[in-house]
């Protein structure tokens, strides 16, 4: 894959009950990019959500965080894709993963949307071919729970894993700016 990243979307849902769920993982990894390379978030109303730009190993990024509610995430995307005439190629979605334990994150290339709403809306708007970063926030054990699970703020603990790996997911950036997502892939899936 040799598209250039060019906007970083971060899956959350909006508002101050939100703020500390487990659902909002790809929120808190855009904030953390944000404060480490100075962007400031603006709210857009044409985007449907709150817009940074950030310069990185060269690189200029743009970061999402839409303000549509997870099930419309696809909304924002899509005009932000559609303004700056972006190719779902050049997009990176932090988002929550049930299937991974906290403090797990890993990159992958394309694929379906695994129950996720987020991912699901973002898939009818752009299709399947955009990068991912999935940060694992663990499963609840029965998949009755999963709503209540993700809409809840993690253990002390679980959240202290999860802001490891949206940190190590940070660190690697650069390097897959500067040498491709293979790049960024084995930084961050060779980590203990």
């Amino acid at each position: 894959m040799s598209e250039q990243l060019k906007l970083v979307v971060g899956l959350g849902n909006p508002g101050a009950d939100y703020v500390d769920t487990r659902h909002n993982a790809g929120f808190w990894f855009v904030d953390e990019l944000a404060a480490r390379h100075g962007g400031q978030f603006v709210g857009e109303r044409k985007f449907h959500g709150d817009i940074a730009r950030i310069h990185v190993a060269g690189h200029d990024l743009r970061l999402l965080k839409p303000m549509t509610f997870m099930n419309r995430s696809g909304q924002s995307v899509r005009a932000v894709m559609d303004f700056f005439k972006l190719k779902p190629e050049e997009i990176l979605v932090a988002h929550d993963e049930l299937d991974l334990a906290p403090g797990v994150v890993r990159l992958k290339w394309n694929g379906g949307h695994g129950g996720h709403n987020g991912l699901r809306d973002l898939n009818q708007h752009l299709g399947r071919e955009y990068r991912r970063l999935r940060l694992g926030i663990g499963h609840p054990g029965k998949a009755s729970a999963v709503v209540g699970y993700v809409l809840k703020r993690a253990s002390s603990e679980d959240e202290g894993l999860i802001r490891e790996a949206i940190a190590a997911a940070c660190d690697a950036l650069p390097d897959m700016l500067a040498q491709g997502f293979e790049a960024g892939m084995n930084r961050l899936h060779s980590r203990a």
